[in-house]
């Protein structure tokens, strides 16, 4: 069994300027995974920046408000919303509340550098 404390996970600034905390990744942890699970935030009137990666993503809004883009299709969204984003869709996610906008991203297969472009 694997069992982690997020506040265990080292915090940094992503490429696309998100907060990150890698939960689960195989490069990370001593587990067969194709997948890779990161808790993410957004500070109130912040973006992400603009990107898209090669593999699926999956959003899980678990606290905030905001808006997501994906490709020419934008959605406001919130606690409990559920977002799929296909590869090499172009991406990013607004904060429009008060709050810290928290959400978790599962990618797959797993997240690497290689595989993400930012958007200018």
């Amino acid at each position: 069994m694997l069992a982690k404390n997020l506040n265990d996970c080292k915090e940094f600034i992503a490429g696309d300027k998100t907060i990150i905390r890698e939960v689960l990744h195989p490069k990370n942890d001593d587990i067969d995974l194709r997948f890779s699970i990161a808790y993410a935030k957004v500070k109130p009137g912040d973006a992400s920046l603009p990107h898209r990666l090669k593999a699926t993503e999956i959003y899980y809004i678990l606290k905030g408000q905001g808006i997501i883009h994906v490709d020419k299709e934008s959605k406001e969204i919130k606690e409990g919303w559920v977002i799929h984003v296909p590869p090499n869709a172009v991406q990013f996610i607004k904060n429009i509340g008060d709050e810290e906008l928290e959400f978790l991203c599962i990618v797959d297969p797993a997240w690497r550098p290689e595989d993400e472009e930012i958007i200018k």
